[in-house]
């Protein structure tokens, strides 16, 4: 995979001190995507965008039986492991990297974090849950070690219900993850200033960290 299949913005992958993956919601873009990386203000970051075909990373629920959401589903989880490898070979571990998506990305982003448990440099889920039905099994291999973990989500979400949000969280803490939680009275389905500041807080101790 070379960095014109992928949207970049900020820093060129030679000269960055980290990397953001971002997975944009359903019916977004990876365009939109790169818009929000310009209030996060890091010009010392990549930040990477994969486009899902037809603006959908998968077709129904993220709560819907996994058979239902395939093969997108694990089509689109192979593209942010090829994210993922991209990045590496220009010499980024995953502890420099950080998985942001909002929405239906913010899903896959979490569940691609959970199946492939390992030290990152910050996992960011806007709006989003753990994917599959209540009965999915959420035995996931491997350890976050310590990763810096954010998710937001409102409390009266329309598609991402609170029980999923607090399950999720449950689950990525078991794995070992360094997690935030905020939950925001009424907020809707969009994002915050205050997400936005704990995404820059989680780049910001990254850039930090390289430098020592």
């Amino acid at each position: 995979m070379t960095s014109t299949t992928i949207p970049l913005s900020g820093a060129p992958l030679g000269r960055a001190t980290a990397v953001m993956i971002m997975m944009h919601g359903r019916g977004a873009s990876a365009k939109s995507m790169l818009e929000f990386a310009e209030l996060l203000a890091r010009r010392d970051i990549s930040y990477l965008a994969p486009q899902a075909p037809g603006s959908s990373w998968y077709p129904y629920s993220f709560m819907a039986p996994f058979e239902q959401n395939e093969p997108a589903l694990s089509q689109s989880l192979t593209t942010v492991a090829r994210a993922v490898s991209h990045v590496a070979e220009h010499g980024f571990a995953p502890d420099r990297l950080v998985l942001l998506g909002f929405s239906q990305g913010g899903c896959l982003t979490l569940e691609y974090a959970a199946r492939n448990a390992v030290r990152y440099g910050g996992v960011v889920g806007l709006s989003a849950g753990l994917i599959g039905p209540p009965s999915a099994p959420r035995d996931y291999a491997g350890s976050l070690s310590g990763t810096p973990v954010f998710i937001g989500c409102s409390d009266r979400d329309a598609h991402i219900p609170l029980t999923r949000d607090q399950e999720s969280t449950a689950v990525l803490r078991r794995l070992g993850s360094n997690l935030t939680e905020r939950i925001y009275p009424g907020m809707g389905h969009t994002i915050n200033d205050d997400e936005v500041k704990h995404v820059q807080s989680i780049l910001a101790g990254l850039v930090q960290s390289s430098a020592a």
